[in-house]
Formats: structure tokens, C-alpha cells, sequence
């Protein structure tokens, strides 16, 4: 049976308190914030030119009640504003698709920013639409990540923290996929990229949403690995007599770092791949709402993976408890929620490489001209 470990050798929440913990933690969040505001002088401001919430609010508006007006023979007959075309941050061209919205940019007589709209202010509105069914399927493919991260933290509570002479805290575990991932980003941009640049002729070696489906695939990996880790780490709590003894299962944490391998795979392909994509697609009026739509892309993604769980739980749990309800975790059934989150992540994938296959970047997607 496993003793108790000196406190000497727990983390400062275990071997003083959680409330000085966090009063630390606490301190060094205002210490860096205090550094931020120290470089406020220093930093440019640009002066906003308006938002791109209003301006695509506008275009639908303005395609609506317009919706009956016929189509001019050619492109030139639509309406270009280079007044407007400064606020936008750049002249967008015409391109084909989502037809509709271009009838906001007719002029019949009328004006007004809520009648008229600019060529560049509806090819904005149609950017967004072309990267609504990515941003949808990446949301679902990015749910099993967060979870993978809590649970992981959960198993690693109940697993031999030692680490030679030294006792890892679990929530400390999180340095491993970010120790990994520095290694894996020097060791793609550094031999990755030349090597898929000399293949493909692409500049980034492969392009933002074939890296995102790499992280796809990692993520599925993960969870795959984390359901056969889990199932081990059972069986050898039962073959020792813990699985209700609350003691520590004599099975190292470090097998945790083979899905936190994966998971920080995930993150170099997928958040980088995801950030470069919505940055870089979004026009230059865009660019601060092309960061905001992945970030919601992440936050909505573990919403959902906390509804998932909540869904999980009311399924499987018959009258006694669920998967995940348990206060032992050597009882629940984590093994097969991960398996769960690999069938999940696996049509996820599948859905997402489905919409990528037919997504047209925007320097290919022009309309052909008269």
C-alpha cells in the first residue's frame, strides 16, 4: 500500500492550504499585470474606423429589402465607395457565391449606409459565410481537448506522482504539453516546413486547414491513448486491492506525458492552424474580428464539451450513477468516455475535412471578370 507523502515534497495547496496557494497565484497575476500597465505609454493605438458587426449587419439589412431587384448586366454597374472602401481597410473584389448578398450592393436611386452597401463591405459578409462551416465543424472537433486536459489532471491525482526523489503535482502536469509543444514547433518550422515546402511548393509547407485536420487526428490519438492508459491504470488498481482504498495507484504519472504527446501535437497543428486561418482570410477591417471568432471558436467548444459530459452522465446512468458522477474514480467509467471522445473526434474529423475539401481560399475564389 502506498504511504502518505511528506508534505515537504506536496505542492504549497497540499502542504499549506489552497487559500495561500491562490493568494500566490494571485500575486503574481497582479505582478504581471502591473508590467502590462507599465508598457501603456509605449504601446500605438489605432483609432477605430468602425465595426464589422454593423457594417455586416448592414449588408444583410440592405440585401433584404432589396431582395426583388434584378441583377445588373455586368459587374461594374454595382456600387463602389472608396470612403467606404477606407473603412473596410482594403478594396475587396467581387467574387461568385452567396449571390443574394450582392443585391445590397444595387444602387436603385436610394442611399443610406442601411440601403446601399460597398462591393468590399458584402465580399466581407461573404467571407465570414465561407468560414462559418469550418468554424462550426473545428468547434466539434476541438470538444474532446478540454475535456482531455481535466480528466487527465484527475487521473494523474490518483497515480505515483514520484519522479526520482521528487513529487510531481498533478496540476503541474500541465507543463508537459507545453514543454512539448516548444520542442514540436522548433522541430516543425524547422524541418517540417522545408522539407513539405519542397514537396507541395507551398510557402507554409502544407496550407492553415490541412494542419488543422493534422491536430484533428492527433486529438483523436489522445483520447485513443488516454482510454487504454485509463483502463491499465484500473486494472492495476484492482490487481493491488485500491480501487476503494483512495491510495495511489502504484502506476507512474509520467504515462500520462504519451497523451499530453498528442495533445500538444493537437495544439501546434490546430489552435496554431486555427488562429493563422481566421487571421489571414479575414480582411484587413477584419483582423480583430477574425481573432474573436477563435477565440469563441475554442470557448464554445468547451461549453459544449461540459454539456457533452452533463448528456453522458443522464445516459448511462440507469438508475444509479453515471460514467462520470462518481466520487472514485477507480468506479467511474472514464476509460469508455474516452473512447466516446475518439469515436467523436473521429467523425468530427470526417465532417471537418468534408467542408475543408470545399473551402475556397480568398485569392481563389475570384469571380471571372468581363
Amino acid at each position: 500500500m502506498t504511504t502518505t507523502q511528506p508534505s515537504s515534497n506536496k505542492s504549497l495547496a497540499f502542504s499549506t492550504g489552497w487559500d495561500l496557494a491562490f493568494t500566490v497565484s494571485a500575486g503574481i497575476v497582479l505582478l504581471g499585470l502591473l508590467v502590462v500597465a507599465s508598457g501603456f505609454s509605449f504601446f500605438r493605438h489605432q483609432i477605430p474606423t468602425g465595426s464589422p458587426l454593423t457594417r455586416m449587419l448592414q449588408v444583410l439589412v440592405a440585401a433584404i429589402r432589396k431582395r426583388k431587384l434584378q441583377f445588373p448586366e455586368n459587374d461594374e454597374e454595382m456600387y463602389l465607395e472608396y470612403n467606404k472602401e477606407e473603412m473596410v481597410g482594403e478594396v475587396l473584389p467581387h467574387t461568385k457565391g452567396y449571390k443574394w448578398l450582392d443585391k445590397a450592393s444595387i444602387s436603385d436611386g436610394k442611399s443610406g449606409n442601411w440601403y446601399l452597401c460597398s462591393v468590399s463591405q458584402v465580399e466581407e459578409m461573404k467571407i465570414v459565410l465561407w468560414m462559418l462551416p469550418i468554424f462550426i465543424s473545428a468547434m466539434i472537433g476541438y470538444i474532446p481537448i478540454p475535456q482531455l486536459l481535466t480528466f487527465t489532471i484527475q487521473q494523474g491525482g490518483t497515480m505515483d506522482t514520484k519522479l526520482g526523489k521528487i513529487h510531481v503535482p498533478p496540476a503541474s502536469l500541465m507543463i508537459i504539453p507545453v514543454i512539448l509543444q516548444l520542442v514540436i514547433l522548433v522541430i516543425y518550422d524547422r524541418l517540417f516546413v522545408p522539407f513539405a515546402r519542397w514537396i507541395t511548393g507551398c510557402p507554409t509547407g502544407i496550407t492553415q486547414l490541412q494542419r488543422v485536420g493534422v491536430g484533428f487526428i492527433a486529438a483523436s490519438l489522445a483520447t485513443c491513448i488516454g482510454a487504454v492508459i485509463e483502463s491499465k491504470r484500473k486494472s492495476v488498481a484492482e490487481e493491488h486491492g485500491l480501487l476503494d482504498s483512495g491510495n495511489q495507484v502504484p502506476m507512474s504519472v509520467m504515462w500520462l506525458a504519451l497523451q499530453f504527446l498528442a495533445i500538444g501535437i493537437n495544439d501546434v497543428s490546430t489552435f496554431t492552424g486555427l488562429l493563422e486561418f481566421f487571421n489571414t482570410e479575414a480582411s484587413k477591417g477584419m483582423k480583430s474580428l477574425g481573432t474573436a471568432i477563435f477565440w469563441c471558436n475554442l470557448g464554445l467548444a468547451s461549453l459544449m464539451g461540459s454539456v457533452l459530459v452533463d448528456v453522458v452522465n443522464r445516459v448511462t446512468r440507469r438508475g444509479g450513477i453515471g460514467w462520470l458522477e462518481g466520487n472514485n474514480l477507480n468506479r467511474d467509467h472514464l476509460d469508455h468516455f474516452y473512447w466516446l471522445l475518439s469515436i467523436l473526434g473521429l467523425v468530427a474529423f470526417l465532417n471537418y475535412l468534408y467542408w475543408a475539401r470545399r473551402y475556397q481560399y480568398r485569392q481563389h475564389n475570384l469571380a471571372p471578370t468581363s
